[in-house]
């Protein structure tokens, strides 16, 4: 496989348009999955692809899509589907960005907001519809959306949509399209269900892997410190004052300790905002977008809430409290170290909860260091 960086969009056999926008955007070289995605795409073959959040898999699909949606032609050509509104909200704002020359028409649907608002991308000639499988179906019924004429369907994370059980959805929104459609399939694991579902879905697809399984964890810096429960919130404060993140997310097992925790935080001077299920989209959306441009440095969030997040230049992971689920884990510290970019992740860990840490170095197939205020040691 090619490394990061070796290839440029350049070399592939695209309209200046998109190169023009990939241009603006910084968007030079391809990442791995990239190039080996986006020429099988042109082609138009059908795709499996093994890819994470934070590989580079959404140019992956958006640059094939951009390049052949034809803009003569004022309906749905290219449908994708996510599990939840951060991402439906995160890929349809990269297909925007490289799609501004072209002036290509991408509406996003999702729940929790106007149906009619979004009725009117629709009805105002979107080419591109991303959104989630509840909130399609709705317009599907309601015929605001017709998909009998697509030509390109994205499945992205399609294992996460499995685990949220939108398998019944998803299978209703595809039997409402073309044969002929192109199948685009990309999932952070590939296991017999996963495999299962792309087979009924694709013909003769290619498949693709990036290396970057479930458990993977290469580029994040981690470790771990064993403290007493009564020491805990001084020792936390201490050790984040001594990493100075630039941004940071602080993971708690609950809801209830989350918005504990934020207010014990801002008492002690750091600004911290939570994010957590409880919250309007409108809520969630504030919280999101005020991280993102940096408003405040920490945001604290449980495993749930956490969903569907898909944040860049996320210095530190912090988890307050140690998941129970090794692949929690993974999911946590795979916010930070994106695309390429080191990361950290720290680990806040009492006497009883020392299995929880060997269950996941054991299926990380990793050792964690257990660190001392300015120390690092394995144990």
């Amino acid at each position: 496989m090619d490394t990061i960086g070796t290839i440029s969009f350049n070399e592939l056999e695209l309209s200046s348009n998109v190169i023009k926008d990939l241009d603006f955007h910084g968007m030079e070289t391809m990442m791995p999955i990239q190039q080996e995605s986006i020429p099988l795409l042109l082609e138009g073959s059908d795709l499996i692809a093994q890819a994470k959040t934070g590989t580079g898999k959404t140019l992956a699909f958006a640059v094939p899509i951009v390049e052949k949606v034809n803009l003569e032609d004022r309906f749905v050509q290219a449908l994708i589907i996510t599990p939840t509104r951060e991402l439906a909200i995160q890929v349809s704002g990269e297909i925007k960005k490289i799609g501004v020359q072209k002036k290509l028409k991408v509406a996003c649907v999702y729940g929790g907001k106007s149906i009619d608002v979004q009725s009117k991308s629709i009805r105002g000639g979107a080419q591109v519809v991303v959104g989630t499988p509840g909130r399609m179906l709705d317009m599907m019924k309601r015929r605001i959306l017709d998909i009998g004429r697509i030509r390109m369907l994205v499945l992205d994370e399609a294992d996460r949509m499995l685990d949220m059980g939108f398998i019944d959805d998803i299978m209703r929104i595809i039997d409402a399209t073309p044969n002929d459609r192109q199948t685009m399939l990309f999932s952070a694991t590939i296991d017999d269900r996963v495999r299962h579902f792309a087979q009924k879905i694709t013909r003769d697809a290619k498949h693709i892997s990036t290396g970057c399984d479930e458990l993977t964890v290469e580029g994040i810096e981690q470790c771990y410190y064993e403290i007493d429960r009564q020491d805990k919130l001084d020792f936390f404060e201490k050790v984040v004052r001594m990493e100075t993140p630039e941004s940071a997310i602080i993971f708690c097992n609950t809801k209830r300790w989350s918005e504990t925790l934020i207010k014990l935080l801002k008492r002690r001077g750091l600004d911290a905002q939570a994010l957590h299920g409880g919250m309007s989209q409108a809520q969630r959306e504030k919280v999101m977008d005020g991280f993102r441009q940096k408003k405040f440095r920490y945001l604290i969030a449980t495993d749930v809430a956490a969903r569907g997040l898909d944040i860049d230049d996320v210095s530190h992971v912090f988890n307050y409290d140690i998941p129970q689920e090794p692949s929690n884990y993974v999911h946590r510290i795979g916010r930070t170290g994106r695309a390429g970019k080191k990361g950290k992740a720290i680990s806040f860990i009492e006497a009883n909860e020392v299995r929880s840490l060997w269950d996941i170095e054991h299926k990380c197939q990793t050792k964690i260091p257990q660190a001392r205020l300015g120390v690092l040691q394995y144990h």
